[in-house]
Parts: structure tokens; sequence; C-alpha cells
């Protein structure tokens, strides 16, 4: 297979993917009303479940510490480098 063919095929799957997502976002909302029009948390199916529930978590709010302690926050700061790929 050429990098041109290659390069097009991953394009494709990288639709396809998107198509799919997008199919599966919405039959999560069609769950999600159905699940808000019974007033229920939890349904269940012949071999499978679903639920949708409030979660409470507690979690580090950093740019508000950036924002109100500056330099302590850049005593903790590093840089980083990473590698990005992107096609299009």
């Amino acid at each position: 297979m050429s990098i041109e063919e290659t390069a097009l095929e991953l394009l494709a799957i990288k639709s396809e993917i998107a198509r799919l997502q997008e199919e599966a976002e919405a039959l999560t909302d069609a769950l999600k009303g159905a699940m808000v029009e019974a007033g229920r948390e939890d349904l269940a199916g012949d071999g499978w479940s679903a639920s949708w529930k409030n979660v409470k978590q507690t979690r580090f709010d950093a740019a508000a510490f950036r924002r109100e302690n500056p330099e302590e926050a850049a005593m903790y700061m590093k840089q980083v480098t990473t590698t990005r790929f992107t096609i299009g």
C-alpha cells in the first residue's frame, strides 16, 4: 500500500469513527431521555444495563491556585515536550 493510500484510508477510518461517535451520542441521548421520562437512574434489559447519576467529586483548581499564588505555582511548573501527529 502506498503512503497516499495509507493516508486516505486513515482519513476514511477517522471519518467513520466520527460518524459512529455521533450515532453513539444520539443513542445515549435517547436512553437518557427514556430514563428521565421513566423517572429512573437505572435501566436494564437482556444483556445490558445503564445508569445515569450525579456524582460528587473534589478536584484541585489549578487555575485558581496559579491566579492567587503565582510565585508558589511557578515553583512547581515544569516544561514538557510532546509529539503531536495530525492529518486532515
